[in-house]
């Protein structure tokens, strides 16, 4: 009796062990598989390239609605490859930030996007100010010359601030040779302006100009400066023929 009770328990054990083999079988083998199948670098719900380090820049103008900001799709493709360039070529430093101005819009408008491209987010969208001559509501005429009280476009480095006559400032390096490579000698920085508000422009319909500086509201300069310093990407836009045939960044 009691060698049958002992049987019966050796066959019950046999039976449950067998009932669970192929479910411990099945697990070790998707174990296997996921340890050695090949990773793609795409994760459901994350907006970053994992397995080549680079953003997934396509999808940030729709998923931030940029179109409904105002900023032309066309400034932030541009604004897109000559980032994705330039950081290939080790020149940004902050590669977490992108800033546009999109001069295709008049300068009643909030002009100036400084994107958190990581994080996908805007962090400002606000006016900006172009050289009072390079037109009056809108900018349409551009140049790199000294004295020209002109906007220059292109792509630009942000370097460090400093306090001057204008207040709390940001250099620009201008990346782009007789483009904007004049930044540095013409002083064209980013710093607040009074006559970037919109107590000018319920007076005269736009606001102020500058003498070619990207200036923007007083009470946005330093939140403004603070966040895009130190070796961020500025591009400045405009569907200016001429620019976008001659720019080395974007040829």
């Amino acid at each position: 009796m009691k060698k049958l009770k002992e049987v019966y328990i050796i066959l019950v054990t046999l039976c449950l062990y067998l009932l669970h083999l192929p479910f411990a079988v099945a697990k070790s083998a998707s174990k296997i598989i996921w340890l050695h199948a090949p990773f793609t670098g795409k994760v459901p719900g994350i907006h970053t390239d994992i397995y080549t380090g680079n953003l997934n820049m396509a999808s940030v103008y729709d998923s931030l609605h940029l179109d409904l900001a105002g900023l032309n799709r066309k400034a932030f493709e541009y604004a897109k490859k000559g980032f994705l360039k330039l950081k290939e070529q080790g020149r940004i430093i902050n590669d977490s930030i992108l800033s546009i101005i999109d001069f295709s819009q008049p300068s009643r408008n909030k002009r100036l996007y400084v994107l958190d491209l990581k994080n996908h987010k805007i962090l400002f969208n606000t006016f900006v100010a172009h050289g009072k001559n390079s037109g009056t509501e809108w900018a349409n005429s551009f140049s790199n010359s000294p004295r020209s009280n002109k906007s220059s476009l292109g792509f630009y480095i942000t370097q460090t601030p400093y306090e001057g006559k204008k207040g709390y400032s940001l250099k620009l390096e201008g990346l782009e040779a007789g483009i904007n490579d004049n930044a540095y000698q013409r002083a064209i920085v980013m710093h607040g302006a009074s006559y970037v508000s919109l107590s000018f422009i319920n007076a005269q319909g736009f606001i102020g100009r500058s003498e070619g500086c990207p200036a923007i509201p007083v009470d946005e300069a330093e939140p403004i400066i603070d966040q895009i310093k130190d070796g961020s990407c500025l591009f400045i836009y405009s569907p200016d023929s001429f620019y976008l045939h001659r720019s080395d960044i974007l040829n």
